[in-house]
Formats: structure tokens, sequence, C-alpha cells
């Protein structure tokens, strides 16, 4: 029995994604979990890698303020973040790093941390910072950054984006190294390790349903 050439077979259904509503909420959640992070980093003194690290450093050394140059550092990237992704993405990265500073900030008067150990405090970074970037990823949002040109440069010259963003990250700590105590730079890099882990065991893209 041959099948009839003029049967159409079934259209696919269509892959699901999320509503406007959806992602703003998923947004806004996930840059509270990498701000909780932030905060507790601050607290014990410690740094991370990408803009926010470079932010902690600047703030720490000139007493600047996190959240005011964490933004105005970001701020340049938004044109790579548009090569890399388009402009929903650049807009949602946009709207992140806003929400991040913003957060961070909210956090110092409402949340004060005058005794935490730096084990902890990296621990629960890794921790609250990783859900969030799991987070912005699944809503293709970002915290901007050195990982927006990783993926510019990834797309233009094929060189890999975690290659990128390990340069910077090591050139950071070594900075980190001249500036603080090496007991805290030791615990920072735990709570970079503890993040990436997080990610690296959750970021499965064939697990979800929904982007």
């Amino acid at each position: 029995m041959t099948a009839d050439p003029n049967t159409l077979a079934p259209s696919p259904p269509p892959e699901p994604h999320y509503s406007l509503l959806e992602d703003i909420q998923g947004l806004i959640i996930a840059a509270a979990q990498a701000a909780l992070g932030i905060h507790l980093l601050r607290a014990a003194g410690l740094v991370t890698g990408g803009t926010a690290g470079l932010s902690l450093i600047l703030a720490y050394a000139l007493g600047w303020n996190f959240s005011v140059v964490f933004f105005a550092i970001n701020i340049p990237f938004n044109a790579f973040a548009y090569m890399a992704r388009g402009l929903a993405f650049c807009l949602k990265s946009l709207a992140t790093v806003t929400l991040v500073s913003l957060m961070a900030e909210g956090l110092k008067p409402v949340l004060v941390l005058q005794n935490i150990h730096p084990g902890i405090a990296a621990a629960l970074f890794g921790i609250s910072a990783g859900v969030g970037l799991l987070g912005l990823f699944r809503h293709s949002g970002s915290l901007g950054g050195v990982s927006i040109v990783a993926l510019v440069l990834q797309d233009r010259f094929g060189f890999k984006a975690g290659y990128t963003q390990l340069i910077h990250d090591l050139c950071l700590f070594a900075v980190a190294f001249w500036l603080l105590p090496p007991d805290r730079v030791a615990w920072s890099l735990l709570g970079a390790v503890i993040l990436n882990a997080v990610i690296a065991f959750n970021h499965r893209r064939d697990w979800y349903v929904v982007s």
C-alpha cells in the first residue's frame, strides 16, 4: 500500500517560548539572585570574574560606589550585545545590568552583614549568582561585559569564548592578588569555582522545553 502523495504530513508543533510577562519576572528573579551574590562578596571583601569583579576591585581600591561603576562599565558593551545576539538580547542585558546595579545598592541598608566568614560568603555567592545566571540564560539575558565580547570574538574569528573569559579573569585575579590579602583571593577563587560548577552542571539546553 503506497501513501497518497497529495496527503500533507502534519506540521510540527510550534516551539514554545516565554511570554513577555514570563520574561520580565524571570529576569527580575535572576537579577535579584545575582545582586544577592554580589552583596555577599562585597560584605566579605571578595571579588569575582567579569565586569562585576572589575567593579568590585575598583570599588575597593578607589572607594567608588560598586553599583555606579558596574553600570557605567557595562554601557559600552551594549553595542557588542547587539552585534552578538541582536536587539532583544541587547535590551535584556541592559535591563538586567540596571536591575542588578539598583538591587545591589538597595540591599546595603536593608541586609547589613557585619560578620560573615569569607568561605561561607564565597560558597553562597557561587550558588546564588550561579542560579541567577542560569535564569538569565534561560530568558536570553546576560550581565553584559566580557562574556559578550567573548561571543563576538568567537562568532567573528573562531576564538573560543571560554578562552577570552579565562584570560580576562586570570588578569583580574592577578590584580586582586596585588590589592587584597591572599586569603581573600583564595576564597574568591572558591566562589568562582562554585559558580562555574553550578552553571556547568545545570546549563543543559537539551533539558529545557521553553526558550
